[in-house]
Formats: C-alpha cells, structure tokens, sequence
C-alpha cells in the first residue's frame, strides 16, 4: 500500500480556512521536538570535562566575586570567549540555583529560539519559487497548504541533527554564538525579503543589527565577520548591494552593533591591558585561524566528515539541495522576487562558513555548528519542492534525487554496520575501566545498530514504492527513535561511568575546611574545581607531586593537610614517601587520599 500524507498536510496547513488550528499544531510541534532536542533531561547528567566545567565555573565565580568583567577560573583570568555566556549562566544560577540546568539552559533555549525563528522564516518565505509565488507577498504564501509543512520540516533539521542536538546540551558558548549568528541571518533575510514594507523592513534589520552586537559578546568578532561576509556576498551575488545598504541604514547599524559590544572590550582592556589583548584577539582568534591551537590539527577534508556525520541522516541530501537552487544561472536569481531567494541565501550562507573554517588551520567539529541551520533550510525547501511536484524547472534535480535516495539507504546500512562492531572499534579510556566490555553488556550498539537496518530495509521499500513522503518519515522516526533509546541512555551510561565518580569524590573533597590544598595528579578535570567550589593543582608527574607536597609541608604551619586526588595505582606509589596517609574514598577508577602532618609528629 502506497503511503500518502497528503490529506494530513492539506488538513494541517490549510490556513484560510482553519488558521487556528494549524497554528496550534505548529506550536505543539515546535514544543515537542524542542523539548525531546534540547530540554529532555537536560541537567540529568554531570559536567563534561574538559570545556564545560571552565564556562561553568567562570560564571560562578562571577557570582561570589561580584566581578562581571574579568572571568575567572581556577584563580587565573579565563580569557577564552567574551563574557555573554557566563552573563546568562549567572542569570540561571540567581533563579533556579548552581547547577546543571543552570549551567545548559542558554544553550538549549538559544537552539530553541533559532529553531522557532527558522520554522517562521520558512513559513513566510519557504513556500515555494513557482511564478505566482514570486508575484505574491511572504504573507500570502501562508494560504499555501503546504507553508506548514515546509517549515515544521525545518524546523525538525534545524533541531534533530546530531551536532546541534550535541551543542544544545552543552554549556558552552558554541550553541549561544550559532543561536545569536544564525537568528541575525534569519531577520536580515526578513527585512530583505519585504521591499515594500519599509516599516517591517526596519524591525528585522534592527533585529539583525541587535543579534550581531550579541554574537560578538558571545565569541568575538567571528560573531560579525561571517555574517558580514555572508551577506555581502549575497548581495552582490543578486546585485542589490546598495540598495539594500541603503535600506539597512548601514552606518546606524553599525554604531548599534558598536554600542551593544564594545563597552565590555573597553572595560576587559582596561582592568586587564595588554594581557587580555594578547590572549584573546592574539591567541584565540588570530592564532586560530592562522596556525594550529591546542594541537587541533585536521586534513582539509575534516569537515566535509563532520557535516556528513553531523547532519545526519540528512547530510546525503545536501549535493542535490545545492543543485536545486541552480545557483549558476544569476540571471534568474537576479529577476526573481526577494522573498524566493531563500534558498540562494541558505547556500551562500553554508559555503561561506563551510569555506572559511576549512582555510582555518585550527579545526574542531563545532567551529561549523553555525552552518547547520542553513543546511536544513536548503534540504527542506528540497523535500517541500518534491512534494508539491514542480517538475517543470526540475527534471533533472528529481533524477539526482533519485539516487541521493538510493544513497540515502546505503548511509544506513553502513551506520548500522558500524554500530553493530562498535565495541570491536573503540579503544581504551583510562577513566572507564573495561570499557568495550561495558558497552558490549549495555547492548546500545545492536539496538542503535536494528534501529539504522530497519529503517534501512523500510527506505528500500518506499523507493520501490515511489513513496517519497514514507522514505522522509522513516529517517525522522528512525533519528527520533535512536535518539531516544540510544543516544539518551548512553549519554546516561557515559555519565555514571565516567563523570559521577569524580562528583562523589568531590563531595567528600567539599567536607573539609577550604584551606586544604587539593592537589589532581596525573591528569586534569576541571568539574571537580566546579563541584568542590576549590582551587585544584594541577601537577602531571608522581616526582613533581612528590617535591610539590614535601614543599609545601616544610613552609606551612602546622597541623598540615592536603587532599590529593589521581588513580590508585599513582598514589600507591606517593604512600610511602608521605605520613598520616588516609584513604578517603574510591570511585570508579579515582582515589581521594588526605596526607596529614600533625604538629606532634
């Protein structure tokens, strides 16, 4: 039996005569995949180590220092990233206490609101490039049937791709720098895509201006050099660089953006000076861009990888969303309505992103998170073109996408492979114990594996079929299923196995006075300076934790005492060389020792 959602589409979205009701299923589908995205246990599990820990434990500290200018970590300045993620972090400890939830909910409501400006963006101006749409008003695309269907489709890519899912639940700057960038871009292609309403116009580009100003709070200025750069080479892509400069009111705009980010740098510099200017600007962006970082090195084609895993299972439907948007013929793009570009938009704004982190010499897989969105919006507005079946302008794009489904098959097939010998695959973690062991018993990878095979044999059965709508379902059910029943469980499972041990040492750690020295050997794990509320040393060498302690205990008063944490094999090994040793508890595979020094002995 053929499988058709027509009736339900039409049901849905059809919006002249039921507005209410297709609004009100459009609320509770963005609700629900935000919610089963970003908010489904989302303080349920520890801090990450290594990256979360510092954004978290800077903005506590903000707290207790009342200094919201300078971030702190460890006791040392944490120059890394601008202040707005921590600004937000303090926010969501004064209201719902220092914790997880506090520490992820930027992120998560960040991703939110761009998935929810997406689903908008798309409803207004997704609906479709045939020549009556281009004579029509974004507004009255919304009679479409299908407007709905278009943008809940975004809105679900937007949202259910693995690295976004990723970043949402991390508190980091990654997710607010993506969510502030990326919702600048989605109002500025607002206020481009109505000419003729000049008063609409200028909100969604005051947004836009607004939304940039925030980007360089959340990460410096990559938060206005790329949407600088992708709006300028769309614009002179079409042809309306001035004009639309004109209509932007550039120079105002730029003093907005100036006065919304520039009196932090001001006042970072001046309590800080020529430090702050040599780490930040020199370090972590100049730095980055031109040499390799904290040995993050890749090979050029690092993030054709991370889109093709990242966007997953969506990802093998890009090359033929790209062609479909006939880029190449400008003239078209030229004489065409503002409010069809859309689609030219999204793919400017991917390869600008895309192209500039790959000439970067420092790469890492989160550097284009802010691509994604874009992403989504070129294979919605291809699916939502499928199936309102323009033909006309399309016969060969529907050929490719012919095979982009018959690939789309075999990319399951081989996830489900390597799902199935994933415990033969993973190497060892010195913090998880019998590593491949655990996960073999856990029976994650066969599920995770049965989910991606099903889903597989389902698609080739709906390409037979020519059921384009059931091949579409079944990658977004199968997406929801795996994460549901495998990502979440092993997100849990990784958890308890490798963070909550350190937790419970903490709170052991956090029962003594705060003027006990904890010293970390042998590796570092910044959650523990977050749980214990401490300072922690660092030293990586039993010999230097050695002369370190022995130094300690000949210029402090006594009684002396000092925690030390590491694994139990290294501190076997310091138990001789140090009196009054006392075991204050093991965890997973740490050992929490107090050494103590008495005034009698």
């Amino acid at each position: 039996m053929k499988l058709r959602f027509d009736r339900a589409l039409d049901s849905w979205g059809n919006t002249v005569d039921r507005p209410v009701r297709a609004w009100i299923v459009a609320i509770v589908w963005l609700l629900v995949i935000g919610w089963l995205a970003f908010f489904w246990n989302l303080g349920s599990t520890g801090l990450v180590d290594e990256t979360e820990p510092l954004f978290a434990e800077a903005a506590r500290q903000m707290t207790v220092t009342g200094d919201y200018i300078t971030p702190y970590f460890n006791e040392e300045t944490r120059f890394d990233k601008p202040p707005l993620v921590y600004w937000l972090m303090a926010i969501a400890y004064s209201t719902i206490g220092v914790n997880e939830w506090a520490v992820r909910l930027p992120s998560a409501l960040s991703a939110f609101a761009l998935v929810c400006l997406g689903f908008y963006t798309l409803l207004f101006c997704g609906a479709g490039t045939s020549d009556s749409y281009t004579r029509s008003t974004p507004r009255n695309a919304v009679a479409h049937p299908r407007s709905f269907f278009c943008a809940g489709l975004g809105a679900a890519l937007i949202a259910l791709n693995p690295e976004t899912i990723a970043w949402a639940r991390i508190g980091v700057s990654d997710m607010l720098l993506t969510g502030c960038m990326c919702s600048a871009l989605l109002c500025f292609f607002l206020g481009y895509a109505q000419p003729l309403k000049p008063q609409v116009q200028v909100r969604w580009y005051l947004a836009f201006y607004v939304l940039v100003g925030l980007a360089i709070l959340a990460k410096g200025p990559v938060g206005i050099v790329l949407p600088g750069i992708i709006v300028g080479l769309f614009l002179l892509y079409v042809g309306k660089l001035r004009e639309v400069l004109r209509e932007m009111r550039i120079l105002w705009g730029i003093l907005l953006i100036l006065a919304i980010a520039i009196p932090w740098y001001i006042l970072v510099i001046g309590a800080n000076g020529w430090n702050y200017i040599n780490s930040f600007f020199g370090y972590h962006n100049i730095e980055r861009f031109t040499g390799v970082v904290n040995n993050h090195s890749a090979p050029w084609y690092f993030y054709f990888l991370v889109v093709l895993l990242g966007f997953a299972p969506w990802s093998i439907y890009l090359p033929v969303a790209i062609a479909q948007t006939q880029f190449w013929q400008r003239s078209y793009w030229r004489s065409a309505h503002r409010s069809t570009h859309l689609g030219l938009f999204a793919l400017i704004w991917f390869g600008a992103i895309f192209g500039f982190f790959t000439i970067a010499v420092t790469k890492l897989p989160s550097y284009v998170l802010p691509l994604m969105p874009a992403a989504a919006i070129l294979v919605a507005l291809l699916w939502s073109d499928r199936l309102n079946r323009r033909e006309d302008r399309r016969q060969r794009t529907s050929r490719f996408l012919l095979w982009s489904h018959w690939l789309n098959v075999v990319f399951l097939l081989s996830l489900s492979a390597g799902l199935f010998a994933l415990p033969h695959l993973i190497g060892s973690d010195p913090a998880i114990p019998n590593l491949r062991e655990s996960i073999q018993q856990s029976n994650l990878p066969i599920l995770a594996g049965l989910i991606w095979l099903v889903a597989a044999i389902a698609g080739i059965f709906l390409i037979i079929r020519r059921c384009w709508q059931g091949l579409l379902a079944v990658n977004l059910l199968g997406f929801i299923l795996f994460l549901v029943f495998v990502v979440t469980p092993a997100y849990l499972w990784m958890d308890q196995a490798r963070q909550q041990p350190l937790r419970e040492l903490s709170a052991i750690a956090r029962q003594f006075e705060p003027n006990e020295e904890l010293i970390m050997i042998g590796f570092k794990k910044p959650s523990v300076v977050f749980y214990t509320q401490r300072p922690v040393t660092y030293v990586r060498e039993i010999e230097k934790a050695v002369a370190y302690i022995q130094e300690l205990q000949s210029n402090t008063p006594q009684p002396f005492a000092v925690m030390l944490l590491s694994y139990p094999q290294r501190l076997q090994q310091l138990q001789p060389q140090l009196p009054q040793y006392q075991n204050l508890g093991e965890a997973g595979a740490y050992q929490l020792v107090r050494v103590v020094k008495s005034s009698e002995s």
